[in-house]
């Protein structure tokens, strides 16, 4: 059940969020706040939108995972919390497609791990029966640039003014892999 959903690859644990994390995740977001800022979507102001509880965040990731409208998981690294990956917008019917975000705290940059993560989550996906993954990385975000290239995503072109991040509508350079494209190389697999 994908509610349950755990992935184990190496040191990268993939698992849903728990209630019993919340101080541990409010201490990973505190902690990687300016680290994150150039690079994560919030709601633009006119949106208003209201703040939730990690309580409710919990419940409605459960719910995404049960009704496969999104796969969010937490990223662990010996047994700590340290980042998340989601396959989002999850389309079913002729598109079967969804679009792989991702981000690590900055301690752990570097190391290879969400790396690791985002191959595990959309090998799943794509075994799930997803036939099109998306990643959508702002153009000087290296290394994003660098994961999406790794796991042999293919660069598509740019989304003007794609997500409102950091105060402003920003663009996009979209990368996409699809299902039949062979899954090859030390990151793809959660075994290998």
């Amino acid at each position: 059940m994908a509610r349950d959903l755990v992935l184990d690859g190496g040191p990268v644990r993939l698992r849903p969020l728990r209630p019993s994390d919340e101080s541990a995740w409010a201490r990973l977001r505190a902690d990687n706040r300016d680290w994150l800022r150039p690079w994560e979507a919030s709601a633009p102001p006119e949106a208003d939108a209201e703040a939730m509880s990690f309580r409710s965040f919990v419940r409605v990731e459960r719910r995404q995972r049960r009704d496969l409208e999104a796969l969010p998981l937490a990223i662990e690294v010996g047994g700590e919390l340290v980042g998340r990956v989601a396959v989002a917008g999850i389309q079913w019917g002729a598109q079967r497609s969804g679009s792989l975000g991702y981000w690590i705290a900055e301690s752990h940059a570097g190391r290879g791990h969400v790396t690791r993560a985002a191959a595990m989550l959309a090998d799943h996906a794509f075994r799930a029966g997803l036939h099109r993954i998306e990643i959508a990385i702002r153009p000087e975000n290296i290394g994003s640039r660098r994961i999406a290239e790794k796991l042999g995503f293919t660069e598509e072109g740019i989304r003007r003014s794609y997500l409102y991040i950091d105060g402003d509508w920003r663009d996009h350079v979209v990368f996409a892999r699809t299902q039949g494209e062979p899954r090859i190389g030390r990151y793809w697999g959660a075994g290998d």
